[in-house]
Parts: C-alpha cells; structure tokens; sequence
C-alpha cells in the first residue's frame, strides 16, 4: 500500500512505470536503464523485469529486455471496451474513399494523444502512425480538438503546465497564441493544422461527443502538403470530417449502455 494513498499499491505502480519506459527510443532495456528511466532502485528494476518475464510480458536476451506480445493485451482491453470504434469504422472508411486520404480516430491521454482507429490511405504517405501510436497534442489536429474540448478546468491546468516544444518552423509556441487556436477550434467545431508537427504535412480534425455532448474523441484526414492545398482542405474536406464526426456521435447514442 502506498504511504500517500492507502488505495494505491506502490509495487503495481512501479511495475507500470517499468513496462511504460519501453518505448520507440527505447525497445530493448537492461536493468540499469530501466532504473535510470524510472527513478527506481536497480533492485526494484530488476524484480519487476523478472517478474515480467515469468509472466510472459517480457523476454530477456544477453542482459537486455524486451516486451512480448502478451503485452498488447492490456492494450487490447481498453479498445474492446469501447465498441463506438465498431460503428466508427463505416463512416470512417466512407471518409477516407471519399476524400482519398487517410482517417484516424484518437483519445486524449495526458499532453499526448493515442491512435484508437485507423484508415490508411490507399497511396503512401511519409508519416506511419497505427492504432496505439501516440502523438503529442499540442501540434495536431486532433489534439487541438481534444484541448478544446476539455472542461475549463481541466484546460487551466492543462494550459498551466503546457510546454510548447518547437517541432517545426510553424509550431505555435506562444502560450497566449495556443489558447486563442484553441478557442477557435472550440467556435468553428473543427481544427486545422498545416506543417506544425511535420513539415509537409496538412491536417483536419473535429470531435466526436457522447450522447451528452462532451468530447471523448477526434477523428481526422490527413494529408501531403504536395497534394493538397490549405484550402482544399478547408474547403473539401473539413465539411466531410465534421459530418463524418457527427455521424460516429449519432451513432453512440445507441450503443447500450454497460
């Protein structure tokens, strides 16, 4: 039990810190650097990768670990529990025929955003992003709808801790800059971002809500810059994200409830 909270156990949170330190940057650790990444002791490091091992979420090779498919379980959990992604699936395929680009569908988690739902275009892009595949919000469109969509309160903090990491020469960095994109993404229902996490790259997205009209997600198309303009993006596909949007909203309102 955790000394700060007696509801918390301390050796289940740092075995989840463990398994989050492994990372694109990160794909194999020993236990020296699981220690260092966590801020746990190497002793505790070492138990937790042990434990994992014996459960089947981690394998170990010449002092170095590495997780297991098992792994995807946990993940596997979280989007078999949300069965809108089922009746998202139609409108989102519809969306990317339609506009012929990619779809994709993520939450909010933290100052990132997770990949729930893709539609890859069936042309190649630069960019590789798959279901589970995080982001961070403040660049994208689909971040931007999520921020605007959250509670005053939840953005004040938000706003209050934000650091603004420069990613190209037209990341927004300004924090005064940021909110006001905000409040525009929250009055025209929609966000689009050109160039700010990658260069070349040209976005759309806008929220879906539950059924009593909170933000619980975003979808978007996305584009090489190269072969679509700003304004046709504007013009062509936003209409066609947000009505692809509302339609994944109708939809939720006759998922039953658990």
């Amino acid at each position: 039990m955790s000394r700060q909270d007696p509801d918390v156990i301390d050796s289940v949170e740092k075995a989840f810190r463990v398994l989050e330190a492994f990372s694109a940057e990160h794909p194999t650790l020993t236990v020296s650097e699981a220690a260092d990444l966590t801020g746990l002791s190497r002793a505790t490091a070492r138990r937790i990768l042990l434990t994992c091992v014996k459960l089947g979420f981690a394998e170990l090779d010449d002092r170095r670990f590495r997780l297991l498919p098992r792994v995807l379980r946990l993940g596997y959990g979280y989007l078999a529990s949300l069965p809108i992604w089922e009746r998202a699936q139609p409108h989102m395929r519809r969306l990317a025929e339609e506009v012929r680009e990619s779809c994709s569908a993520a939450t909010l988690d933290g100052d990132e955003i997770v990949y729930v739902a893709r539609v890859p275009a069936k042309r190649s892009m630069s960019i590789v992003l798959n279901v589970g595949s995080r982001l961070p919000a403040h660049p994208t469109s689909m971040g931007r709808v999520l921020l605007a969509g959250l509670p005053p309160e939840r953005l004040g903090d938000y706003l209050g801790s934000l650091r603004l990491e420069r990613l190209t020469a037209h990341t927004i960095t300004d924090p005064a800059a940021f909110a006001a994109e905000l409040d525009r993404v929250r009055e025209q229902g929609y966000a689009l971002v050109d160039g700010e996490r990658e260069e070349g790259v040209r976005s759309a997205a806008a929220p879906v809500r539950d059924r009593s009209g909170a933000v619980i997600a975003a979808i978007n198309v996305s584009a090489n810059a190269g072969r679509v303009s700003v304004e046709d993006l504007r013009e062509r596909c936003v209409p066609l994200v947000v009505q692809a949007a509302d339609a994944i909203s109708r939809d939720i309102d006759f998922v039953p409830s658990a």
